[in-house]
């Protein structure tokens, strides 16, 4: 399934042209959703070149974020502890072999014979073992990794949903930035106007010359605070340039495509339930799945210790062979021969033998010697196997097992603690984003009606100011009222729109603008 996405939520908005912009979101909590929160890291990525939309820029810091790639690299490493977990249960095999040259008095290895000859010898083994049976802790070990394994897939999903949350934060920021320039460029466009208007005014003797001083200070404010937004716009450029993994030419050349994007009304909030997207997001948040499995992981992380209080029983099978320079074979050689053994006699009067000239012969016995015994042959002749079965039985070992026991009992309970945590902030998280959101609305809907109020109120006093009834510094008054009231509207619709796509995260909608 594609993921969905939810976040934490710090939000900080930084001053600048009479108004507040969006801050960077510090951290966004996740889980591993139905659906893509952006589009999916396999998605390739947009011209650095062109324009970026929301949804190329969350593609391209997906594929390109060090941070995402480190958090993929973990989930990499639980895998190969999870296949060498499996690989623990198939048997062991091993084959050595070793070529020695022996000074001086040694053990033949082969004859167990003391020896003071300088001797080659070789030895060949292979043995195998196999776990018969250990208290079940191979097995356990395996579903425990499964479980850790799974829970990594989960902590790689929250930060590719982090990643795509911020990135969304910083390009309605950077969206933000631009618009508050171009309303600042308007404005020094409106007091440029107004300069030159007064100045003929002032030919004609209608205005005092105060004025025209009044209308060239506002207009030299306005120009600042057009070079504090450009400053505002680079800032948040380099933001998401450096939350994509930008090149230093590539984050030159940002530019962003500008949405569409609707203003808030008193129902934009009717469709969003704080509960009811804590149910749904609880289902979804990869962070929960994660604190879940690691409680399960610590329940059979339990049994693992457990397992020590059982004997162990193995089944061991090796085989040998060697060789030695000095090793000889027995062999018979040449013709039998007959040994002649001599024949006494008894005196009878004494019962003490006599010798006698008669001899009398044995049977033919074997001449024996010995030869040299090469290679292929004293592998073969000193061929050895065994066989045998282990048994472990652990009576008293320092309480290692018991302390074992009890230290993944704690482990469990620190478990559950966390995954209570994590649901908790979630509600609170939950909470909070439709609480700002709320607030959002309301103050841009009171905003607006401010703006109304004093846009009338400026056109107003800008009649009254050509026709010299107002001196600059009422006017400049007027107009700076309006153009606070103006940067806080644009301030409190990006608010809203940020917030409100940090419950449909949570609702597991994707991102869109």
């Amino acid at each position: 399934m594609k993921p969905r996405f939810t976040s934490r939520l710090h939000p900080l908005w930084a001053a600048g042209c009479g108004a507040l912009l969006l801050s960077n979101v510090a951290t966004a909590q996740t889980t591993t959703p139905a659906q893509p929160p952006a589009g999916t890291v396999t998605a390739p990525a947009a011209s650095p070149t062109a324009p970026w939309t929301l949804q190329s820029a969350i593609d391209y810091a997906l594929q390109n974020n060090l941070t995402v790639r480190q958090s993929q690299l973990s989930s990499d490493l639980n895998g190969a502890t999870l296949r060498q977990s499996k690989a623990a249960l198939l048997p062991t095999a091993n084959l050595s072999g070793t070529q020695a040259w022996n000074y001086g008095t040694t053990v033949n290895p082969l004859t167990n014979v003391f020896q003071d000859q300088t001797t080659r010898t070789n030895n060949f083994s292979g043995n195998t073992q196999i776990t018969l049976f250990s208290g079940f802790q191979l097995r356990n070990t395996v579903k425990r990794n499964a479980l850790e394994f799974e829970a990594g897939v989960y902590d790689a999903d929250k930060a590719r949903n982090d990643l795509a949350l911020n990135v969304a934060s910083a390009f309605l920021q950077t969206v933000l930035a631009a618009e508050l320039l171009r309303s600042n460029e308007a404005r020094v466009n409106s007091s440029q106007q107004q300069v030159d208007r007064t100045k003929l005014l002032l030919k004609a003797g209608s205005v005092a010359e105060s004025n025209l001083l009044d209308s060239e200070a506002q207009l030299a404010t306005d120009q600042y605070n057009v070079v504090t937004a450009q400053n505002q716009l680079t800032i948040a450029r380099l933001q998401l340039a450096q939350l994509m993994n930008l090149d230093a030419a590539a984050t030159r050349a940002l530019q962003i495509s500008t949405p569409q994007l609707a203003d808030p009304d008193e129902r934009s909030l009717d469709d969003t339930d704080p509960e009811a997207t804590y149910q749904t997001a609880q289902a979804q948040q990869p962070d929960i799945k994660a604190a879940d499995l690691r409680v399960r992981s610590a329940l059979r992380n339990v049994d693992v210790a457990r397992g020590g209080y059982y004997p162990r029983l193995f089944l061991n099978a090796s085989i040998f062979t060697g060789y030695s320079s000095l090793y000889t074979r027995p062999i018979i050689t040449g013709d039998s021969v007959q040994v002649p053994l001599p024949v006494f006699q008894f005196d009878p009067a004494t019962g003490q033998p006599l010798p006698t000239s008669f001899v009398a012969l044995s049977p033919k016995q074997p001449v024996r010697s010995s030869t040299s015994s090469d290679f292929p042959d004293q592998i073969k002749n000193n061929l050895g196997r065994s066989v045998q079965f282990a048994l472990q039985i652990p009576i008293l070992n320092g309480l290692q097992v018991r302390t074992n026991v009890q230290r993944s009992q704690i482990a469990v309970k620190q478990a559950e603690l966390r995954l209570d945590q994590a649901r908790l902030t979630l509600r609170q998280n939950i909470q909070q984003a439709y609480a700002d959101a709320l607030a959002s609305q309301r103050q841009y809907i009171s905003s607006r009606q401010q703006v109304q109020a004093l846009s009338a109120a400026y056109r107003n006093a800008e009649i009254r100011f050509n026709n010299g009834l107002l001196n600059g510094t009422e006017f400049n008054i007027a107009k700076n009222n309006l153009t606070a009231a103006e940067s806080s509207m644009i301030q409190a619709k990006y608010q809203f729109i940020f917030r409100r796509k940090v419950l449909d995260f949570y609702q597991g909608k994707p991102i869109a603008l």
